[in-house]
């Protein structure tokens, strides 16, 4: 009868929402996912789905040469990264949106003057329209545009995926504030898996 009452008591551990639409099958609810990717990372190793079996990440959409909120999004990237560093659960997964100029060398260059892992963050290229359609899946916008002065326009969101690739959270990556409480998403979401 205590162990009832304390059962009672006990606060309920606070979940994240799945940030996708959802629909019953077989009595059950089914929510879209991460579609299936295969790039190429910074140490010319392929990523895919299956390097992030198991564990959650944060992606984002970027390019090494980009002047303007880039530079915000890859410092707050950074503080994520610090932060969770030591996390087993945790990844980090940088897709270039330059493709033609980003190639794996100047990735690995990006990566090593960020001082950073390559088993904890991913820098990845690949085929410009497979990026640019996976971005879209995680809630970016990307468009190439020749008459800005940098080629791109981006929408630079921070996400975070669960294990079963489905969108949890997602900031402004070049929000410090909004940064910091999605840090605590993420650990609200480690704590879940």
């Amino acid at each position: 009868m205590i162990a009832t009452i304390l059962s009672g008591c006990k606060q309920e551990e606070k979940r994240l929402p799945i940030l996708s639409n959802g629909k019953e099958v077989d009595g059950k609810m089914v929510y879209s996912q991460i579609p299936d990717f295969s790039f190429i990372g910074q140490d010319s190793n392929r990523v895919t789905n299956a390097t992030f079996a198991g564990k959650a990440y944060v992606a984002d959409f970027f390019f090494t040469s980009c002047p303007t909120i880039c530079p915000i999004m890859t410092r707050n990237m950074l503080k994520i990264y610090e932060r969770f560093q030591d996390s087993t659960g945790l990844l980090l997964l940088s897709h270039t949106i330059d493709p033609r100029r980003d190639s794996v060398g100047r990735l690995a260059q990006y990566a090593r003057n960020l001082g950073v892992r390559s088993d904890k963050w991913f820098f990845v290229t690949g085929n410009k329209n497979e990026i640019y359609e996976i971005a879209d899946d995680y809630f970016n916008v990307v468009i190439e545009d020749p008459t800005l002065p940098t080629g791109f326009d981006h929408s630079g969101r921070l996400v975070l995926v669960d294990p079963q690739r489905h969108i949890r959270a997602y900031c402004q990556g070049t929000d410090s504030v909004a940064v910091r409480k999605f840090m605590v998403d993420i650990e609200t979401l480690l704590h879940e898996i």
